[in-house]
């Protein structure tokens, strides 16, 4: 039989909280937050190291199989109060499932197949884009994305986003990209950025075949000049009087055309 949480002042509880609402948090100890039925599956499938499962009664008893799928993968499994469920859930309606998880290493960029077609994310700061942009790359058969200077990607917004996505596709993590574009240039990758820029080739237009590596900039300042210097501009054609797209539909139209 499982165990019970009825109390929101358990200390596995406070932790789960913490960790949840704080980055902080997250890097200490290593762990992150999911919330609902999903992501919590998906942690199960993708072998995450789940530390915790958490499920309210009700959840447990209306989804049995995933639940007991959750249970087979954590190293402990409660059933807790709605009382609890309430304390740990960010959202309105919630599902009744929680998982405290491991983080991963990142992956070292050594190991980049330099055949292979990458989105690289620079300064990228909402992490509603940085989980939509690795959703859409995962669904378009991107190796992977690099990560530069973004929001954590254990957030549990940036979770939500990608639905999963964060926990299956290959992240490499850089606090140095001009020195990692010129390595994956010197392997022989074509390496482009993304600029509003008319005058800069157009996207439609940039040979993808081997290996590419296409760089999204921050929302607001776009790509970094010591980015651009190493990288040849592409940019998306627009019609009408808009500067610029958000930068996860930017990505999205660059993925698209990186794998077509």
């Amino acid at each position: 039989m499982m165990n019970r949480l009825d109390s929101v002042a358990n200390e596995k509880i406070k932790s789960a909280v913490k960790i949840a609402a704080s980055s902080k948090a997250r890097k200490e100890t290593g762990l992150f937050f999911l919330e609902g039925l999903r992501l919590c599956r998906d942690s199960a499938l993708s072998g995450t190291a789940v530390r915790y499962a958490f499920f309210t009664d009700r959840a447990y008893e209306r989804f049995t199989q995933d639940a007991a799928l959750i249970c087979s993968k954590a190293r402990e499994a409660y059933l807790v109060s709605e009382a609890v469920a309430d304390k740990l859930s960010l959202t309105q309606t919630s599902q009744g499932f929680f998982c405290i998880c491991e983080k991963e290493k990142s992956e070292p960029l050594s190991s980049l197949d330099s055949e292979g077609k990458y989105i690289a994310l620079e300064n990228i700061q909402d992490p509603s884009n940085l989980g939509a942009i690795c959703r859409t790359a995962e669904a378009l058969g991107i190796k992977g994305a690099i990560l530069c200077g973004c929001c954590d990607r254990y957030s549990p917004k940036s979770q939500r986003a990608a639905m999963g996505s964060l926990l299956r596709l290959p992240v490499f993590e850089t606090d140095d990209l001009p020195r990692e574009i010129e390595a994956l240039k010197k392997r022989g990758m074509k390496v482009y950025a993304t600029s509003p820029d008319s005058s800069a080739r157009k996207i439609t237009e940039a040979p993808m075949d081997g290996g590419v590596v296409c760089v999204i900039g921050n929302e607001g300042n776009g790509v970094s000049e010591s980015v651009f210097a190493l990288c040849e501009r592409v940019t998306i054609p627009m019609q009408g009087n808009a500067e610029s797209l958000n930068a996860s539909m930017a990505a999205a139209i660059t993925m698209w055309e990186m794998m077509r």
